[in-house]
């Protein structure tokens, strides 16, 4: 959105740094002209105008026709790589692993700040740099092979902001590949609180239902739905203002039909149970 122009160029810069591949890169600008950024972006960065803020997901998607390239990266513009030799790890761990349909690296503070356990996409958290499968993926810093992506049918555009990163792991794992949180891989961002949004609750609650109507079999939306609310009415217990808001999030998601429907097949259900997480919690 033009916001944080420094920021911007860094992860830029980090980019164009990476050795051992060969990038293309674009910027999407929602509601803004990258064109006219200041300081101008490096040469032979292509940009690309979204005259309306679409929102992260849509905003993602329309950047990828831009590119070329068997492996696509999406890095939110307040993120960036602090080595060099990220993407081509990152590219060899899914040429060496075609099981592997999305890697989401480590996420770490450059200020030093301890990160927050959300970075961390797993119930038990566990060790920052332990790796394994996830079900969900933070979407700062993610890596796919170009067909992955495309067969997943790419972000979910209705969503606007939240909760993108785990209707597009659970696609991947639909593909029949699985996404993976890569301990071993780092990426930079600053801790930040995600509630400082305004619609942050609102949105919170009613993506969750999308989520659910949108992937999963109709005998598990209720199932899913449910625990998530129970989880948030313990959460927010003391926060009546946010939990007003949450749930009317929540009701809109009943009401509101985001479209694009593709549920799971019960093998794709069988596959994430067995991995460690089932899609009704």
């Amino acid at each position: 959105m033009g916001r944080r122009p420094d920021d911007l160029a860094r992860g830029i810069r980090s980019v164009l740094a990476q050795r051992d591949v060969v990038t293309d890169v674009v910027v999407v600008g929602n509601g803004w002209d990258p064109a006219t950024s200041d300081p101008a972006l490096p040469d032979g960065v292509t940009t690309v105008h979204l005259p309306e803020n679409l929102g992260i997901p849509a905003g993602r998607n329309r950047g990828v026709p831009h590119v070329s390239g068997e492996v696509l990266f999406f890095l939110d513009d307040d993120a960036f790589l602090p080595h060099d030799d990220f993407l081509a790890r990152g590219a060899a761990m899914l040429a060496d692993r075609p099981d592997l349909g999305l890697i989401q690296p480590r996420v770490v503070d450059p200020a030093g700040v301890e990160s927050p356990r959300r970075w961390i996409p797993r119930i038990r958290k566990g060790e920052a740099t332990h790796s394994s499968d996830v079900f969900s993926c933070w979407e700062g810093a993610v890596l796919l092979p170009r067909a992955v992506f495309e067969q997943a049918g790419g972000w979910g555009d209705p969503y606007f902001y939240a909760h993108e990163g785990i209707e597009l792991a659970w696609r991947v794992w639909e593909t029949g590949h699985r996404a993976w949180y890569a301990g071993d891989l780092e990426a930079g961002h600053p801790v930040i609180d995600p509630a400082r949004h305004a619609e942050y609750y609102r949105l919170n609650a009613r993506n969750r239902v999308w989520l659910a109507k949108r992937n999963l079999p109709w005998v598990l939306t209720p199932l899913y739905v449910g625990s998530w609310t129970a989880i948030q009415i313990l959460r927010w217990a003391r926060r009546p203002a946010a939990l007003r808001a949450w749930f009317g999030g929540w009701a809109a998601g009943w009401r509101e039909d985001p479209g694009g429907r593709r549920p799971m097949r019960w093998r794709t259900v069988w596959r994430m149970t067995r991995a460690g997480r089932p899609p009704i919690i």
